[in-house]
C-alpha cells in the first residue's frame, strides 16, 4: 500500500564525490553535488555545491562553485558565489572572485582577488522622491 521509493545511491552517501590521494584527472569536471578532491585536478571544475581541495589535494584550472574551502594548492581563475575559505597551509595562485573571503595566517595567496557585492542598488535620489 504505501511503498518506499528507493533512495538513490549518492542520497545514502549524503551527495559527496570524491577523489582520493594518488589519483590524478585529466578533463573537466561538472557536479552538482558537494566534492571532496584529495587527488590532482587538471582541468576545469563546475559545480553548484562546495568543493573542498584537501591538504594533499591540487586543481591547475578554472573552478566556479558556491562555496569552496582550500587546504592544499590551487591555480588559476576561482570564482565562488558565497564563501572562499582559505586554510592555513594552502597555496593559491591565480585570480579570486568570491562574494566573502576567509584567509587563515600561513597561507600564500598569491593572486588578484575580486570580492562581489551583495547588496541591492540604491535608486538614484530623483527616483526616491518620486516615490515619496
Amino acid at each position: 500500500m504505501f511503498e518506499k521509493s528507493p533512495k538513490s545511491y549518492t542520497d545514502l552517501l549524503g551527495k559527496t564525490n570524491r577523489i582520493v590521494e594518488g589519483t590524478t584527472i585529466k578533463g573537466d569536471i561538472i557536479s552538482q553535488a558537494d566534492f571532496r578532491l584529495d587527488g590532482h585536478l587538471i582541468g576545469n571544475f563546475t559545480s553548484g555545491g562546495r568543493i573542498v581541495i584537501g591538504p594533499a589535494g591540487s586543481v591547475t584550472g578554472d573552478v566556479k562553485c558556491k562555496t569552496a574551502d582550500i587546504e592544499g594548492k590551487y591555480s588559476g581563475r576561482i570564482e565562488v558565489e558565497e564563501l572562499l575559505s582559505i586554510k592555513g597551509k594552502a597555496k593559491i595562485e591565480g585570480e579570486v572572485i568570491t562574494g566573502k573571503l576567509a584567509v587563515e595566517p600561513g597561507a600564500v595567496f598569491t593572486a588578484s582577488c575580486t570580492m562581489r557585492s551583495n547588496v541591492k542598488p540604491i535608486a538614484p535620489v530623483n527616483e526616491r522622491q518620486q516615490a515619496g
